[in-house]
């Protein structure tokens, strides 16, 4: 990219709201995704320009989303792993749960509600590919294990869910 000659190529418009992340899914070429004060998240295409879902459950700002990797152990790729498509995204709010939601038929799939007294909200998550312990250990393999959720909140407790 040259930073001289850098156009606007399009510009996205349905939330009612302030947008406050963003995403370009790692799996699917050619979408992002969008979370808001609107309390919304969209999915929006960017070949055809235009909105493809919009998810809507949470009850306060939508503050953090994700795209969630699907791990699979069994391939030839050097490693023994990949991340494909598992066609999920995560969403964290300041209604303070994280919510699942399936890309496909546009449904939310899970909740996970955090500490009230001691979290406030969600404003940040990840993903955490964590290794294998026994095979860590011995040095002959890095397989990844599981996936697991980190989600840091309003009033400072970090979390791991797996």
């Amino acid at each position: 990219m040259d930073i001289q000659f850098v156009l606007e190529l399009t510009v996205f418009k349905g939330h009612e709201g302030t947008v406050l992340n963003v995403k370009y899914s790692p799996y699917e070429t050619n979408t992002i995704c969008s979370g808001s004060c609107d309390e919304s998240i969209r999915l929006w295409d960017i070949r055809s320009n235009k909105q493809i879902n919009i998810f809507k459950g949470h009850t306060n700002y939508v503050r953090v989303i994700e795209y969630l990797p699907f791990v699979n152990n069994n391939n030839n790729n050097g490693d023994g792993t990949s991340i494909i498509n598992s066609n999920i995204i995560c969403s964290g709010s300041e209604d303070n749960t994280i919510r699942f939601w399936d890309i496909r038929n546009n449904k939310q799939l899970h909740v996970i509600k955090g500490s009230q007294n001691e979290d406030g909200g969600i404003m940040s998550l990840t993903f955490l590919a964590l290794k294998n312990k026994e095979n860590v250990s011995k040095k002959t393999d890095n397989s990844i294990c599981n996936v697991n959720l980190c989600y840091g909140s309003i009033q400072g407790p970090i979390r791991i869910w797996g």
